[in-house]
C-alpha cells in the first residue's frame, strides 16, 4: 500500500514518551539466579519466618490498641493509652522491613507537621512495599479500599492508621471520601496527616501518571514526598504486567539488602485558583514531583489498567488497551464505558493481525475492495504513518467521526445518494450499482453486504436499517464522505485532533 507523506498535522498526535508504565520485566543475570538459588535455601526462609513473627506481634499490639472502642472513639483520633502504644507498633513494623532486607533507608528533606501540611502526596507508587514509607511516617492515616481493612493481620494494621476507606460498591463513596478527607484536613492538626498515593495504581516509576484529585479538593497545603529504589536489580516494582506479589517478595528476601530513598519536598501551598480547581492543583504538584524525580508526566491512569485487563481477556496484547485515557477524556469527552465498548469493536477487526489493524484487515472488516478512497480513510486513522492502526488511533478516529455533529446529516445525505428517486428505501440493484462504480465491488460481495443491512429481509433497505448499520460500523462514514466528496460544515477532523 502506498504510504502518505507525513504532513505537519500528524505531529499533533504525539504518543506518550513512556509507552507502557504498567509493565515490569525482570532480567535475570547468571549471578542473580545463583544468588536467588542459594539464598532461597539459606537466608530467605529465616527472613520469612521472622517476618511472620514480627507481623504477628505488630498485629497483636494494634489489635490491643483498637479493642473495645466505642462508636464515639472511632470518630476521633486515637488518644490516651491507645495512642501511647503507637511508638511500639511503629518500631515493630520497622523491624518487619529491616529483617526483610531493607537496611539502607535514606531520608532527604524535612517532614512537616499535620498542622503545616495536612496531606502527604506520595509518588511514584510502584509497589506494595511502599508501605515502608507509611511506617516511616508513623503509621499515619491512609486512604484505602474497604476490602483491605477486612484482610487478616494486615487489615488490623490498616485499621490502626484510622484510614479513610473507599467503598467501591457504594455509588456515593467518592463524595463521602472527599468529605472525610476535607474534614480531617481542616481539623487544624487534630487528625494525623493523611497519606495518599494520588496516582491510584502502581507503575514502573518511568513517569508520573495522572494524579487523582481527591488529595487536592480540600485546598490545603500538601507535602509532596517522592520514593526511589536505587537498586541495581529491581525486585520491588509490582505492576499490572510482570512478576506477581509473592514472587517479588521472595526475590526481595533473596537480596543481600534493598535500598530505599525518601525525599520530602517543600510544602506546596495552593493559590486561590488552585483551591478552586483541584485538577489544576494536582497537575502542578505532579509537575513539581516529576521535576525532582527527573521523569516525564503522562495522562495514563487507572482506567488504562482496566482497558489493559480487558484487552488481555480478549486475547490481545495487554498494551493494546493503553490510550492515555485521561487525555482522551479531556480532549474528546470520551467516557470509560464507551472506550470499553470500542475495545470490543477493535477486537473484531484486529484479532487476527497481532493486535493492530492492518489495511487488509480494515478492508476485510468493511467488506470493501482496496481503493484510493479506502486508503485515504485508513490514513485518517493511521496518524503516525506506521501502516497499522492501534487502539489509541482507532478510539481517536471513531470518537471524532461518529460524533452526533458529524454523523446525522452525513447519514441522511448518503442514504439519499443511494436512494434513487427518493423512494424511501434502497434496492439491492441500486446498492450493487453504486458500490461497483465507487469501489469496484463485485456483485456477490455487494449482495452479502446488502443482506447484512437488510435486517428484516424484505428485499429493501429503509433509512432506519441504513442508519443502524452505519451506527454499528461508523467506519463507513469517512468512506462514504471520501468517495462522494460530501461537503459538510460540521465537526472538523483536523482542527479537533488538536494537541492529542
Amino acid at each position: 500500500m502506498k504510504r502518505p507523506v507525513v504532513v505537519p498535522r500528524q505531529e499533533s498526535l504525539m504518543y506518550p514518551i513512556v509507552k507502557n508504565p504498567f509493565v515490569h520485566n525482570l532480567q535475570f543475570s547468571t549471578l542473580d539466579m545463583i544468588r536467588i538459588a542459594l539464598m532461597s535455601v539459606t537466608i530467605a526462609p529465616v527472613r520469612l519466618v521472622s517476618l511472620a513473627l514480627l507481623f504477628g506481634l505488630a498485629w497483636l499490639l494494634a489489635a490491643i490498641s483498637l479493642a473495645y472502642r466505642t462508636p464515639e472513639e472511632k470518630e476521633k483520633p486515637l488518644a490516651g493509652w491507645r495512642n501511647s502504644l503507637r511508638p511500639l507498633v511503629v518500631f515493630v513494623s520497622r523491624c518487619v522491613f529491616f529483617v526483610g532486607g531493607f537496611h539502607w533507608l535514606t531520608v532527604k528533606g524535612e517532614q512537616h507537621t499535620a498542622k503545616e501540611a495536612p496531606i502527604v502526596a506520595l509518588a511514584p507508587h510502584s509497589s506494595f512495599l511502599d508501605a515502608l514509607v507509611i511506617v516511616y511516617l508513623n503509621l499515619s492515616t491512609v486512604v484505602a479500599k474497604k476490602e483491605t481493612s477486612l484482610a487478616p493481620v494486615i487489615g488490623t494494621l490498616i485499621e490502626y492508621t484510622q484510614p479513610v476507606l473507599v467503598k467501591r460498591e457504594d455509588p456515593n463513596s467518592r463524595t463521602n471520601t472527599i468529605k472525610e478527607i476535607h474534614k480531617r484536613a481542616h481539623s487544624g492538626g487534630k487528625w494525623p496527616q493523611i497519606i495518599i498515593f494520588p496516582e491510584g495504581t502502581c507503575t514502573n516509576r518511568s513517569c508520573l501518571i495522572n494524579f487523582k484529585s481527591g488529595a487536592f479538593y480540600p485546598g490545603t497545603p500538601v507535602q509532596p514526598v517522592i520514593i526511589r529504589y536505587p537498586n541495581q536489580f529491581d525486585t520491588v516494582t509490582w505492576t499490572w504486567e510482570g512478576p506477581g506479589a509473592f514472587a517479588l517478595l521472595w526475590y526481595t528476601l533473596c537480596q543481600f539488602y534493598t535500598s530505599v530513598e525518601i525525599e520530602f519536598l517543600p510544602v506546596y501551598t495552593p493559590s486561590e485558583e488552585e483551591k478552586k480547581n483541584a485538577a489544576l492543583f494536582a497537575s502542578n504538584v505532579r509537575a513539581k514531583m516529576a521535576e525532582a524525580l527527573g521523569v516525564p508526566v503522562t495522562d495514563h491512569s487507572y482506567d488504562d489498567c482496566r482497558l489493559m485487563q480487558k484487552a488481555a481477556k480478549l486475547k490481545l496484547p495487554k498494551s493494546a488497551g493503553l490510550v492515555e485515557f485521561m487525555k482522551l477524556n479531556k480532549k474528546l469527552g470520551l467516557k470509560f464505558d464507551h472506550a470499553n465498548d470500542l475495545l470490543d469493536k477493535y477486537y473484531a477487526i484486529a484479532k487476527n493481525s497481532g493486535g493492530n489493524i492492518t489495511y487488509d484487515e480494515f478492508a476485510k472488516y468493511l467488506r470493501l475492495p482496496k481503493s484510493e478512497a479506502l486508503e485515504e480513510v485508513f490514513n485518517l486513522y493511521d496518524r503516525n504513518g506506521s501502516g497499522t492502526i492501534d487502539f489509541r488511533e482507532y478510539v481517536i478516529g471513531l470518537s471524532l467521526i461518529s460524533s452526533p455533529e458529524n454523523t446525522e446529516e452525513t447519514i441522511k445525505f448518503a442514504f439519499q445518494l443511494f436512494d434513487e428517486g427518493n423512494k424511501g428505501y434502497i434496492t439491492k440493484e441500486e446498492l450493487s450499482t453504486i458500490l461497483h462504480g465507487a469501489f469496484n465491488m463485485d456483485g456477490l460481495d455487494a449482495e452479502v453486504l446488502f443482506d447484512e443491512v437488510d435486517v428484516n429481509e424484505d428485499g429493501k433497505i429503509c433509512f432506519d436499517e441504513f442508519k443502524s448499520y452505519v451506527d454499528e460500523k461508523p467506519e463507513y462514514l469517512p468512506v462514504i464522505k471520501e468517495h462522494m466528496k460530501i461537503k459538510t460544515n460540521h465537526y472538523d477532523f483536523e482542527d479537533n485532533i488538536g494537541s492529542i
